[in-house]
């Protein structure tokens, strides 16, 4: 089944120059929500497993439930803004989300607040290519875009940290339901502004892909749901059944995109040995990072009985460091190019997710995760920008879209898989405990084995970037110099 849809040429008037400090608002407001969301119920999560009755292996879907929904959509979200205009698309995506965040400020039981989780990544799904394509239309190649990218890059980095800080503060001194409320007001004033503000791109004839967007999100929440479930069963059967679906489901869906005129996640986007290397560094990268929203709030509450406020507030240093390296580190870029600035970036993300690997029930948060987060921070601050600049390089028009729901896509496919799987290194840990051991201790020591497998997705994410390096460095030298 597909659906298609003329295509129309009309660019907005320059209104991209004229407001561009509104438009840029306007969009990096839209990423900062979708960002936060992702991540920012974790402080959130005990109040929420006790207000609405979670289960153990149901609480992990309070986050699943919205990242899958956002990644497996994501390609489908980029398609639909191509064809039926980008601007519509993520005005749209804006509008589902925040009324979705509505409902799921009034859930009354987890199955509501589950289903509005997913309705919210469905819109961020659908909001959020269009985000990075009214971007690149509405900001000209060069300084323009490039300090406009800095900005994107800078939130998106930034977003897990401050969506933890005001996490914690809106449960602390209001509801968890205030986490998503908030959106509300955000939500509706960019509803508003962008027909009024943004630049509509060109459109794109063509045709939408459901059964494609269907395999994509059904074999992402088939491999999450094996891994979560095995957290608690162990490799049963019917574990390792999920995990031969979700595999032969992605499988078919990118074996589609190979045969379809029209394809959601053009092939040959990836087809390039350095953006393809430089995606896949992308997933494994958020996929350790995302488990940072995840174990250290829980590290926090559940080893040093922090509050949920404390919780959040100990991402501060974090963020502000993100913040500082992202504003200050402009001028390395031009300098050093971007290979330099992510090995190193991703490298200081490693030793410092290494480091938290070493945490006991006896540690303190001054003594043995400032120093850490504040590595983190360095490191996301340094690499989240030049890689992002990395994948978009040399992206015709005509597809940005796609590469951005692209881009995305890896990104929340890899933090979605990322939980799951360190989910599961932190429920076997916890099963093979030594009888009679504190259950204070055997959480710290399995937080701890769940953050040295963070540091693995980072090591092999080096290896990629590594490639990536490498495979451009063979282009360059197989390119003849110009006559």
């Amino acid at each position: 089944m597909s659906i298609s849809a003329p295509a129309q040429t009309k660019i907005g008037e320059q209104a991209g120059s004229r407001h561009a400090g509104l438009v840029l608002a306007i969009i990096v407001t839209c990423q900062m929500m979708v960002v936060v969301d992702a991540m920012a119920m974790a402080v959130a999560l005990p109040e929420i497993q006790a207000g609405l009755h979670f289960s153990a292996t149901g609480l992990p879907w309070v986050l699943n439930a919205y990242i899958l929904s956002y990644g497996g959509l994501l390609l489908l979200g980029g398609r639909t803004g191509d064809v039926l205009g980008r601007r519509r698309t993520f005005t749209a995506g804006v509008l589902l989300f925040t009324v979705s965040s509505l409902l799921g400020g009034l859930a009354t039981d987890a199955g509501w607040l589950l289903a509005a989780r997913a309705l919210q990544g469905a819109g961020a799904a659908f909001a959020a290519p269009g985000a990075m394509s009214l971007l690149m239309a509405n900001f000209a190649e060069g300084p323009a875009r490039d300090r406009a990218l800095s900005a994107y890059a800078t939130v998106a980095g930034l977003g897990m940290a401050i969506g933890m800080i005001v996490s914690g503060v809106l449960t602390d001194i209001a509801s968890w339901r205030w986490v998503l409320l908030v959106n509300v007001p955000l939500g509706l004033a960019i509803v508003v502004l962008t027909p009024r503000y943004v630049a509509e791109p060109q459109r794109h004839p063509g045709q939408i892909d459901l059964p494609s967007a269907a395999t994509a999100t059904a074999g992402g929440v088939a491999l999450a749901w094996a891994f979560i479930h095995a957290s608690d069963s162990g490799w049963t059967a019917t574990t390792l059944g999920a995990v031969g679906l979700g595999i032969v489901l992605l499988a078919l869906f990118v074996r589609r995109q190979s045969r379809v005129e029209q394809p959601m996640m053009p092939l040959r986007l990836i087809a390039d040995r350095t953006r393809a290397a430089a995606l896949v560094a992308m997933a494994l990268a958020m996929a350790s990072n995302f488990n940072i929203s995840l174990f250290v709030p829980q590290f926090l509450q559940d080893v040093l009985h922090y509050s949920a406020l404390q919780a959040g507030l100990a991402f501060l240093p974090m963020a502000l460091v993100v913040f500082a390296v992202a504003r200050g580190g402009r001028g390395l870029l031009p300098r050093f190019g971007p290979f330099p600035l992510i090995l190193i970036g991703i490298g200081l993300c490693a030793v410092g997710i290494g480091w938290l690997g070493t945490l006991d029930a006896g540690s303190t948060y001054a003594a043995g995760m400032l120093v850490p987060l504040i590595l983190i921070g360095l490191g996301i601050g340094t690499f989240l920008m030049p890689l992002t600049g990395l994948i978009l390089k040399g992206v015709e028009p005509r597809d940005s879209g796609a590469v951005s729901g692209v881009l995305q896509t890896f990104q929340q496919f890899g933090g979605a898989i990322g939980i799951a799987v360190l989910v599961t290194v932190y429920g076997t840990a916890l099963r093979h405990s030594e009888a009679g051991t504190a259950p204070r201790t055997a959480t710290a020591h399995a937080i701890a084995d769940a953050f040295l497998g963070g540091a693995g997705f980072l090591i092999l994410a080096l290896l990629s970037i590594t490639v990536a390096a490498l495979a451009g460095r063979a282009r360059r030298a197989a390119t003849p110099p110009p006559a």
